[in-house]
């Protein structure tokens, strides 16, 4: 039966408060708040300090990220982020659960989930409905911080869950997988402004804004609406495909609903529309916004 908990994409806040309860998170069962705002709206790691899952260990995506590159939340070294979670008690043969704190119930935890599986590390669930639920559901709360005994994890990168600036610019040309954005739709449009950028999106991409893979609760949505989802936008799960966002984060959101629906190769563009709008030439660069001005 555990074999059959650790290859879910997903646990249920129940799941976990069992857990918690009888005292499994340790060496074998690791939780990891990956919450991240905007600094002006809400600290994340003080917020996390305030009150957490019990065993809990904050998973600051500031700090486990390539720090040279000018553009957001790029991935770490292999090596970062191996040193990064073994000082988090992680192990190769360890669960994790992550989960954030954000009002949709979900945003962030599905980046690192991908971080863990783009590192080689199956054994990573998302908490469904994110912390809004858990406490929503009267689940044990703490402030206690854990000091968790430091592990060994190997990290190898799997390039085949990861798109680069490169591939995604000869795509352009050869088509040779689709490609999903997962930005709101005026963003993806190009008519209104994405974070101060001027907005658009990578030629032949599809847009499924990733809210609509979850509930008006917070939670993921059913299976079958999902797989109607990707239907609806003529999106093959049966062939290659890329998720794209501003910087890499939402994105993580289309390839959680493909890994429910049994397809467990969806790439990321970790650069996203923050390196595309940066290093692509203006014709590759499609916006509804530079027509109207036209």
């Amino acid at each position: 039966m555990a074999s059959q908990v650790l290859s879910r994409p997903l646990v249920t806040a129940k799941w976990l408060s069992e857990a918690v309860r009888a005292g499994r998170v340790g060496p074998s069962l690791r939780v990891l708040d990956a919450s991240w705002y905007p600094q002006q709206e809400r600290n994340a790691r003080q917020e996390f300090k305030e009150r957490h899952i019990p065993g809990a260990s904050f998973f600051d995506i500031e700090v486990c990220r390539d720090q040279s590159s000018p553009y957001d939340f790029m991935l770490p070294s292999a090596s970062h982020f191996a040193d990064y979670v073994g000082h988090l008690g992680i192990s190769n043969s360890t669960h994790v659960v992550v989960y954030d704190g954000d009002e949709l119930g979900t945003f962030y935890a599905p980046r690192a989930w991908w971080m863990f599986r783009v590192f080689g590390h199956k054994e990573v669930s998302v908490l469904n409905g994110g912390f809004k639920n858990w406490v929503k559901e009267g689940h044990p709360v703490t402030a206690e911080v854990s000091q968790p005994t430091q592990a060994v994890f190997k990290a190898k990168l799997n390039t085949g869950l990861l798109k680069t600036f490169e591939e995604m610019m000869q795509n352009v040309g050869s088509l040779q997988f689709q490609v999903v954005d997962s930005r709101p739709e005026g963003r993806f449009r190009g008519t209104e402004l994405d974070q101060g950028l001027e907005s658009g999106h990578i030629p032949g991409a599809v847009n499924i804004p990733f809210q609509s893979f979850l509930t008006e609760s917070g939670h993921e949505k059913s299976i079958e609406e999902i797989q109607e989802i990707f239907r609806e936008k003529k999106v093959d799960l049966s062939k290659p495909l890329a998720a794209t966002c501003r910087k890499g984060v939402t994105a993580c959101h289309i390839a959680l609903a493909a890994f429910l629906c049994g397809k467990r190769d969806v790439a990321i563009y970790d650069g996203s529309w923050s390196e595309w709008f940066h290093r692509a030439p203006p014709r590759y660069k499609v916006s509804e916004m530079k027509r109207s001005k036209a």
